[in-house]
């Protein structure tokens, strides 16, 4: 089981400028006692594909710049760790698609990709097509020649250099066994299940979370907790969606946290965010930043279903969000900067808060507070700011918040106020033991009080939007502690 403790996401060469064992050097180090657990971001050949190891050439292989599987596998003797099974496409630059764009139907790799013609044998019609659910404009197939001369559409749900893998074919469940097995045998002791609610492609249905894609994740889910591994579901839908599929796997995550906190901190309205805390699941993984940008569909309403915020108050967000950048967050969302994902803003939490380093840690406090296990980002750790430069050399929408550091750039963050208050939040969540304890929340007019009780001890958040006033209050059997959260700042 994973500790209930803080968890870091990060990158093995993007935080360190390094790989896997100066990783391993800084949590040990500088970071000792911070983390509970590690999920480290792809790390496979190669980390630098068009989308950051999301696109793998070799998903069984650790890319050679930054480690090997000896590296992993120490790692995760130390730390739980978590790693992706990127369960819906591979690169095109793969040996295996190599083999299929020169030999066409005739490669022996040919049945681990899905073509049109595999879901629409029969063909396909314009209403089947605008039907499919996909995060990205345009068509979600790419033609293709191969050395045979003939042109096919691949599925290509992401990008052109991400071709899907046919899951339902020998050849797909064979790769992915393959994946799960090395993991396994490497100290990977959670999966993350990247991008599966597309998966599952059916004729005449928007091929998203689908009745069979909930059966795919249950088989899933078991052949990696047969192998000792547990799996968590990575699937940005509508809340109630998140709420169904928590009931398939070991742990979701909870994805519309981050949205309806900005919102309680942009509109002093906390009605929307306690309402989501009564009935979040609470088998879930809590993040506020992560490698992707901060996802709005979550919280906001999908088709003729209601959101927990309403589309005037979705727009509102999103637009608070870029003049709380400066419009930085514009530059890099939307149809901007080569982005894939228009469901999400990309942006720090951090400048989408204004850069404000109180209404930054009222956020921490309330997602450490939420019910589940807490992941923090390492460019939220040490809140960064967002990367234009980056953004300006790679055109990539998601680079903004995600920052090449080293041990210069991590030294000198250690040193601000807005970290240090975040390391004494971080260890209250590890240590408190009323965490492992009953949640209870409630809310007036721009309030809302998280607490954990268990048996004689409990805490409490309490946060009065309105007046920015919050308190930490600890109780035992005779006795109560108050704590001002803004104490965290004056005494950082």
């Amino acid at each position: 089981m994973m500790k209930n403790n803080v968890q870091l996401i990060t990158y093995a060469d993007r935080i360190t400028g390094e790989g896997i064992n100066e990783l391993t050097k800084l949590i040990n180090g500088p970071l000792k006692n911070v983390f509970g657990g590690v999920h480290l971001l792809p790390f496979y050949n190669p980390i630098d594909g068009s989308d950051a190891g999301f696109d793998p050439i070799d998903h069984s292989a650790v890319d050679e710049r930054i480690g090997t599987w000896q590296d992993i596998n120490a790692l995760g003797k130390e730390y739980d760790l978590m790693a992706d099974l990127i369960v819906n496409h591979v690169s095109a630059q793969s040996f295996q698609f190599s083999d299929v764009l020169k030999l066409g139907e005739e490669s022996t790799y040919w049945d681990l990709f899905l073509t049109k013609d595999d879901v629409f044998p029969m063909g396909m019609s314009n209403a089947e097509q605008e039907a499919i659910y996909r995060p990205r404009p345009g068509s979600c197939f790419t033609p293709i020649t191969c050395g045979n001369g003939k042109t096919y559409d691949f599925w290509t749900t992401f990008t052109d250099n991400q071709i899907d893998i046919n899951v339902k074919s020998d050849a797909g469940v064979e790769y992915l066994n393959n994946v799960l097995t090395k993991f396994a045998e490497n100290n990977v002791n959670i999966i993350r299940l990247d991008a599966a609610g597309y998966a599952i492609k059916e004729a005449g249905t928007n091929c998203f979370m689908l009745d069979q894609t909930f059966d795919y994740l249950d088989k899933l889910s078991a052949q990696a907790n047969d192998l000792g591994m547990e799996t968590i579901a990575e699937i940005h839908s509508h809340y109630q969606t998140q709420v169904e599929v928590a009931k398939r796997v070991n742990m979701v995550y909870d994805f519309a946290l981050p949205p309806l906190i900005l919102h309680s901190l942009f509109t002093n309205d906390s009605d929307a965010l306690v309402k989501w805390l009564n009935i979040s699941p609470r088998n879930c993984l809590t993040v506020l930043d992560t490698h992707d940008g901060i996802g709005i569909i979550d919280a906001g309403p999908m088709g003729d279903k209601a959101g927990l915020l309403d589309a005037n108050q979705i727009d509102n967000l999103v637009e608070t969000i870029h003049t709380n950048s400066d419009n930085q967050s514009r530059q890099a969302t939307g149809a901007a900067a080569s982005n894939v994902d228009l469901y999400q803003v990309n942006c720090t939490y951090y400048n989408a808060l204004g850069a404000s380093d109180f209404d930054y840690l009222v956020a921490r406090a309330i997602q450490f507070f939420a019910p589940g296990v807490p992941q923090v980002y390492y460019g939220g750790l040490f809140a960064s700011e967002n990367d234009m430069a980056l953004l300006a050399s790679s055109n990539v929408g998601r680079d903004i918040n995600r920052p090449y550091l080293n041990a210069e750039v991590i030294t000198q963050s250690l040193e601000k106020p807005v970290v240090k208050g975040l390391l004494k939040l971080i260890a209250i969540r590890n240590t408190h033991p009323a965490f492992a304890g009953e949640f209870s929340v409630h809310g007036a007019v721009g309030t809302c009080n998280l607490k954990w009780q268990l048996d004689d001890e409990a805490i409490e958040l309490s946060v009065n939007f309105t007046q920015r006033h919050v308190e930490i209050i600890e109780y035992t059997l005779n006795d109560k502690t108050v704590t001002q959260l803004s104490d965290f700042l004056k005494n950082g």
